[in-house]
């Protein structure tokens, strides 16, 4: 039996309560539109006791509907109660047990090259949005989509492309990792992650915190959508003086700007340079400075706070 089982019900539920939230944060979106861009996700919600890795599962999955001459399920989420092979970026494992929240949401992309960028930005942001609403306002987003606790990590999302091997239909595989009412780590870890049960002093109903998060999910995924038809229709953005709305959230959870960090591809194991934030450029490239004065945009990477 499973632990963690959100249901279509009880996500339509969430989404109901969301609306009017969205709509005294964001009065000048038309949030109803936004919400129908972001319907999808969670279209078909798979729970499972155990998986190897969501990610590879849900590749697995794609194969045979197209195999099959069936229609992907645009917003799929696969959900494990425990994950035996989960990794992160890289090679790096990620400690998957009973607790946290684990699993994979298939987005079959139609989005322009213009708003796929955002993909990254707007899972960290759905994450924070959910700890903070249940309490958990101190955490902050690290660039790109890591949510911590002070220096220590409580979720991280894994963004990869992936194109069906019968239709070459283009989809993004997004993995992500929340640690909710796990106490323990591996000794590696015991110095840089964290969890909700930990910094919040009490468990959580995974099935109920899963929807929050697969609402904000639905909310940030629909922003995107809504933002690239306001840009084609207006050749700017939503959010003040023309930002991308998404973007401008993220900026307002985000305690990335002004930091002293090293940069790497592979920060972990390549770490290349350090330097200081000074922006977020407004395709969501992060601007460094060196202390030569000298000015570079990484638009992709890692960082890691000095």
């Amino acid at each position: 039996m499973t632990q963690n089982c959100p249901t279509r019900t009880l996500l339509a539920e969430t989404l109901q309560q969301e609306l009017p939230l969205r709509q005294a944060t964001h009065p000048h979106l038309d949030c109803e539109v936004t919400f129908r861009y972001g319907g999808f996700v969670g279209s078909v919600i798979e729970c499972h006791a155990e998986l190897p890795r969501a990610m590879d599962h849900a590749r697995s999955h794609i194969a045979r509907i197209e195999g099959e001459s069936g229609s992907v399920p645009n917003g799929m989420v696969i959900l494990a109660d425990t994950m035996s092979r989960s990794k992160g970026r890289f090679t790096r494992s990620w400690h998957a047990p009973a607790g946290g929240v684990w699993g994979c949401l298939v987005h079959a992309n139609t989005l322009l090259d213009l708003s796929k960028r955002f993909v990254p930005l707007a899972v960290g942001v759905a994450c924070c949005e959910a700890v903070h609403a249940v309490g958990g306002d101190k955490a902050t987003l690290r660039w790109v989509n890591d949510v911590l606790f002070g220096e220590k990590k409580v979720a991280g999302f894994l963004v990869e492309g992936f194109s069906g091997p019968r239709y070459s239909d283009e989809y993004h595989m997004v993995g992500f990792g929340i640690n909710v009412n796990n106490r323990t780590f591996p000794e590696e870890l015991s110095g840089s992650a964290t969890s909700l049960v930990h910094e919040l002093g009490r468990e959580f109903d995974l099935t109920r915190f899963t929807t929050l998060f697969l609402a904000k999910l639905a909310w940030n995924f629909g922003l995107l959508y809504y933002e690239e038809a306001t840009y084609l229709e207006n050749g700017s953005y939503s959010g003040q003086d023309g930002m991308h709305q998404l973007l401008a959230n993220w900026r307002n959870l985000s305690d990335t700007i002004g930091q002293r960090v090293v940069f790497g591809f592979d920060v972990m194991t390549s770490p290349q340079y350090e330097a200081t934030v000074i922006g977020v450029d407004p395709d969501g490239g992060l601007r460094l400075r060196f202390d030569d004065g000298a000015v570079v945009v990484e638009h992709s990477g890692e960082i890691r706070y000095r």
